[in-house]
């Protein structure tokens, strides 16, 4: 138990470091300020959860003893992924915020660090067995 959350843990903090340094990368690049809206307290707040959501899957996965379905889960992880880029697609932003056109640009990849950065440290964390 205590393995599988600080997986969750890391991977958090991982996938936090990589969106706030896309986050910065992609502001200062293409000069655009979208701080009312994601920041970097969002950021790493909606990274860490997520990781954390990933790892009480996984946990409730063994604990079952359920191993098998490790691979089903992961699809279902990969999709909802793919799932929560609707919501900044469809999302209007104010009147006041310049060019808003980028705006999925930002958000869009930073959809995919969480799980990326929890696949990426399954190795590390992996059962001998």
């Amino acid at each position: 138990m205590k393995k599988t959350f600080l997986h969750g843990i890391i991977s958090g903090l991982l996938a936090s470091a990589a969106g706030i340094i896309y986050f910065n990368i992609y502001q200062n690049t293409l000069g655009t300020e979208f701080n009312k809206i994601v920041n970097i307290r969002s950021i790493a707040g909606v990274s860490i959860i997520a990781c954390m959501l990933i790892a009480l899957s996984y946990w409730v996965l063994e604990k079952f003893n359920k191993d098998k379905w490790k691979g089903i889960l992961n699809v279902l992880i990969a999709l909802l992924s793919f799932a929560s880029i609707i919501s900044p697609i469809s999302m209007s932003l104010p009147f006041d915020i310049k060019n808003p056109e980028l705006f999925p640009g930002l958000v869009i990849p930073m959809h995919f660090f969480p799980a990326l950065a929890f696949f990426t440290l399954v190795p590390f964390f992996k059962d001998k067995k």
